[in-house]
Formats: C-alpha cells, sequence, structure tokens
C-alpha cells in the first residue's frame, strides 16, 4: 500500500491538473483542446500505470525486503504483488477519469457513481469474495478492485461519448451568466470563434 500510494500521488497531481485544464478549456469555448487534453492525459496516466505493474510484477521477489526483513512476510507480499500491479494500473486511470468528469462540471454524477460502485457493489462483493468463499485479504482485496473497475468503466464510457462542442456551450452559457455578462453579451462559442476573438 505504500508503493501504491506513492504512484497515487501523481496521479492524485494529473487528476487535480486535468479537471481545472478541462473546465478552464470548455468555458473558454475550445472543446477540441479539451478533448486533446483528455487523450492525452488518459494515454499518459495509462503508460505510467501499466510500467508501475511491470515493475512490481518484475520485482515481487524482491521488493517486500523494503518494508520487512521477515522471511515470511516477504513471502506472503510476494503472494499477493499481482493484486497490487493490479491496483496500480486502475489507480491510474480512475482518479484522472474522474478529475476530467469533475472539470466537465458533473460533480453530482461522480459521486453518485462512486457511492455506487464502491458501497453497493465493491464492499459486498469484497466479504462475499473475503469471508464467505473464504480468500481472506486476497478476496476483499479483489472485490474492491472489481468496484474501481467498474467506476473506471462507467466514467470511461461517460467521457467517451461526451459531446464536447455541446459541453463547451454549456460552459459558455454558464460564463454569461454566472460571470456577471448580459443575456445579449456575445462570447465566442467555438474554437475558430475563439481564435478570431483572440486575433
Amino acid at each position: 500500500m505504500n508503493i501504491n500510494g506513492w504512484e497515487g500521488m501523481l496521479f492524485i497531481g494529473l487528476s487535480a491538473a486535468i479537471s481545472v485544464h478541462v473546465s478552464n478549456e470548455l468555458g473558454s469555448g475550445r472543446p477540441r483542446a479539451s478533448m486533446y487534453a483528455v487523450m492525452v492525459v488518459l494515454a499518459q496516466s495509462l503508460a505510467f500505470g501499466l510500467l508501475a505493474m511491470v515493475l512490481v510484477l518484475a520485482t515481487r521477489e524482491q521488493f517486500p525486503v523494503i518494508f520487512t526483513g521477515d522471511r515470511h512476510l516477504q513471502k506472503a507480499v510476494s503472494s499477493i504483488a499481482y493484486l497490487v500491479a493490479v491496483t496500480m494500473v486502475l489507480n491510474s486511470v480512475q482518479p484522472v477519469i474522474s478529475g476530467v468528469a469533475v472539470g466537465g462540471g458533473w460533480q453530482a454524477v461522480v459521486a453518485y457513481i462512486n457511492l455506487g460502485c464502491y458501497y453497493a457493489f465493491g464492499l459486498p462483493l469484497g466479504f462475499i469474495f473475503g469471508y464467505l468463499f473464504r480468500f481472506g485479504v486476497k478476496g476483499i482485496w479483489a472485490g474492491m478492485l472489481c468496484g474501481t473497475a467498474l467506476q473506471t468503466a462507467i466514467l470511461g464510457y461517460i467521457v467517451w461519448t461526451t459531446d464536447w462542442k455541446a459541453e463547451a456551450s454549456l460552459a459558455l452559457e454558464r460564463v454569461r451568466i454566472w460571470g456577471g455578462h448580459g443575456h445579449h453579451e456575445k462570447l465566442p462559442s467555438s474554437d475558430s470563434e475563439q481564435d478570431d476573438a483572440v486575433i
């Protein structure tokens, strides 16, 4: 979990960065820039996550030495290294997709998805695997991973099917209302119009 936490700091930072970037681009009426930023950060995060997974699996017999000198504990940690590896991949993408969703203004949707995936699906599944099927810590962990995977899949689908032009229009309308602009005052509403306004 320490190793997962070290990796997680990077993706929490990327999540905050893409959240601000997406909201700024949408608010500026640049849907293509928003979509491009999302594609880049997701590809980057997945690449980092896969690299971390490969490193964990390649060193599964060695990295437990960092934390304990007990041979039995080292063997136990090595036996669940594959769960750590999968966790690192999922935790590389999930927070970043959440950041995209928050930047797009879908905070309520993200909150309900999180509640459903973790508390209505992941925890009960972890309980079933861990206690009813007697898989112990591996079962509890696997159940929670299933919850994270479901959340990632749902948010990924939402992001994939998003109409970024429509989202930019909605964001511009919010800027008009909340920014103190009059209803008849025109702001740039597309990438091309924004470019013309800058020129």
